[in-house]
């Protein structure tokens, strides 16, 4: 799962590239505090990163980006760091709303978001339907956003369906249950990766990433430019999805 030694670079062809990328953007503060610099600069210098990441996805043909930007687990950080993310999740919304309309990108929050400033709500509704007939990338960015809670709010809407008569029990089954969660309307992530060097998924897209593949990265979120999205790009390219086939039955296939 882990891919920091180079690699060869391979010639990238449709088959073998990811349809949905998924992200834990991590080592922001690290990567300041290393520099002598206060938390909040790794932040800002992360938002190089998104940018660049968007831009290899649309050069690639990637049609899903997802981002872990802020988690329901957060909170408890430090008031002054929560409330310079907010600021800076508004002026980046802000300031890329043209970008995202020249590169035809949609924008979608995925998250509670009413626990955010109302100005930051507004900001976020207003992107959303700005964007929302763009079909070149959908950018999904996960705020205030955690796994177990897209299932429990998932399972609650299907339990007020029940209640009302809507759906019986027996009708729910995975694709039913997936069209709850909040994320329903794209493909689940093919390749998910963690910058920063640690090896957990965190709470993020549990329901989603049952059969994602995973990549660690060592660089921290502000040093992951193209170069290291190739090379994720290129260990994905390198494995053999079975889904619970056999290799010799996915050759046989073929």
């Amino acid at each position: 799962m882990n891919s920091d030694a180079d690699v060869g670079e391979i010639p990238l062809v449709a088959g073998q590239l990811p349809v949905h990328v998924a992200i834990i953007m991590d080592g922001n503060g690290r990567w300041a505090e290393a520099r002598g610099e206060p938390r909040h600069a790794g932040h800002r210098a992360g938002v190089a990163s998104v940018r660049s990441t968007i831009e290899e996805c649309i050069r690639h043909g990637i049609q899903v980006l997802t981002l872990f930007a802020f988690s329901s687990e957060n909170w408890r950080r430090p008031k002054a760091e929560i409330n310079l993310l907010m600021d800076l999740f508004l002026s980046s919304l802000q300031r890329e709303l043209k970008r995202m309309q020249s590169n035809e990108i949609q924008l979608r929050v995925v998250g509670d978001i009413s626990a955010f400033p109302e100005k930051l709500q507004k900001r976020i509704r207003a992107s959303e339907q700005a964007t929302c007939g763009n079909r070149r990338l959908v950018l999904q960015i996960a705020a205030n956003y955690g796994g177990r809670w897209d299932i429990i709010q998932a399972a609650r809407k299907l339990a007020v369906a029940a209640r009302s008569g809507d759906i019986v029990p027996e009708d729910i089954d995975e694709k039913v249950f997936a069209r709850a969660t909040s994320i329903n309307d794209v493909p689940d992530p093919d390749l998910f990766i963690r910058t920063g060097g640690e090896r957990r998924i965190s709470n993020f897209l549990l329901w989603h990433s049952a059969y994602t593949e995973l990549y660690f990265t060592s660089a921290l979120w502000p040093d992951f430019d193209a170069a290291e999205f190739r090379r994720a790009l290129d260990d994905y390219a390198r494995r053999q999805r079975r889904f619970g086939q056999t290799g010799a039955q996915l050759e046989a296939s073929d």
